[in-house]
């Protein structure tokens, strides 16, 4: 397998450390790609041009982080990431997965924005992404993950990840105490130190 892949995405280190979890990152070779220059060899396997974009071993595309990582809960023998279908616990798993992904898709859009001039429709959305930051992260805070075994779990990681990667003069800690306690002791595991963000 093939995956197109940048260093500073959430939801690349997502997949990545999906796949840790696993037990098949061996199997998955790594192109870092710059998705802004919009790349041939990207655009040929993902017309959207984002990353993470996974090329299975048949030569199948697979594109949007949540897609990938419910593909590669196939691959392998390890215990999949995603509950079983129907049950309440993917409902949880799931729920969890999408507010993370939220904060994440928030985090990114500030992120894009730093630099550029600002006006008030520009200064109103980036209060609106931020104050989603803050929702989210009260919401994680009443109901912290409890380990790094399923989908949910590993989206919250890489979310607050990408929150001290990105956001550092931003402490979310001090206001989160349950979620900083389970994020420092899942950030030891090979799955999350092996991913994570440069600098």
């Amino acid at each position: 397998m093939k995956l197109h892949h940048a260093h500073a995405s959430p939801f690349a280190r997502k997949v990545m450390a999906s796949a840790i979890l696993r037990g098949i990152e061996g199997r998955i070779e790594i192109v870092v790609t710059d998705p802004h220059a919009s790349p041939q060899a990207l655009l040929q396997d993902n017309p959207l041009s984002k990353v993470p974009t996974l090329v299975t071993d048949d030569g199948r595309a697979v594109f949007d982080s949540r897609v990938i990582c419910e593909y590669l809960d196939t691959v392998g023998e390890a215990p999949p990431l995603f509950p079983p279908t129907g049950s309440m616990a993917r409902l949880a798993a799931q729920l969890r997965h999408a507010l993370a992904d939220g904060i994440m898709d928030a985090a990114v859009a500030r992120r894009m924005r730093f630099g550029k001039p600002m006006d008030e429709t520009r200064l109103a959305y980036l209060a609106r992404q931020k104050a989603a930051v803050q929702r989210g992260l009260a919401a994680l805070e009443q109901d912290p993950p409890e380990d790094l075994t399923d989908i949910g779990e590993v989206a919250v990681a890489c979310a607050l990840g990408y929150l001290d990667f990105r956001f550092a003069d931003e402490p979310w800690r001090a206001g989160h105490p349950r979620l900083a306690d389970w994020f420092e002791r899942v950030s030891r595991l090979p799955a999350l130190q092996r991913t994570a963000p440069p600098g």
